[in-house]
């Protein structure tokens, strides 16, 4: 996969990401809803440097749909969590590939690996079995 289409698949996680958290904070309360609101401002920033980037190459990032579909419904703070890990994995694929398609001079590739970090451990938090991409269960 070329840098640049990692670069663009990223953006478009990330962005599909930022949507969910708004999902995610609307069902918390108290720390949760706190820590889903700090998540929330991570990807944020993340999605903003993703485009960076992309513009760095000369490219137009594309914008965010006005919408996306969810991988499960969420009605209360239980599936709320659930789709923060959800949201975590997600993103840390977004980020393995990211990494795999960049070279190590690359900006793009320590971006990639601080995100992957960062997201392994939210994904933790919120209880995801899986928090690394090909992690199994038992890991």
């Amino acid at each position: 996969m070329a840098e640049l289409t990692a670069l663009r698949e990223a953006l478009a996680a990330e962005q599909a990401v930022v949507y969910g958290y708004g999902v995610v904070g609307a069902h918390l309360s108290g720390k949760a809803e706190k820590y889903a609101a700090a998540r929330l401002v991570a990807h944020q920033e993340l999605r903003d440097q993703l485009a960076a980037l992309i513009q760095q190459i000369g490219a137009v990032p594309a914008s965010a749909l006005p919408a996306y579909q969810l991988p499960f419904p969420v009605t209360d703070a239980v599936e709320a969590r659930r789709l923060g890990g959800t949201l975590e994995n997600g993103s840390a694929g977004a980020a393995w590939d990211l990494t795999a398609a960049t070279s190590s001079a690359s900006p793009g590739r320590q971006l990639a690996v601080d995100w992957l970090i960062d997201v392994a451990k939210a994904a933790a938090l919120w209880g995801a079995s899986n928090a690394l991409p090909g992690q199994s269960a038992t890991s």
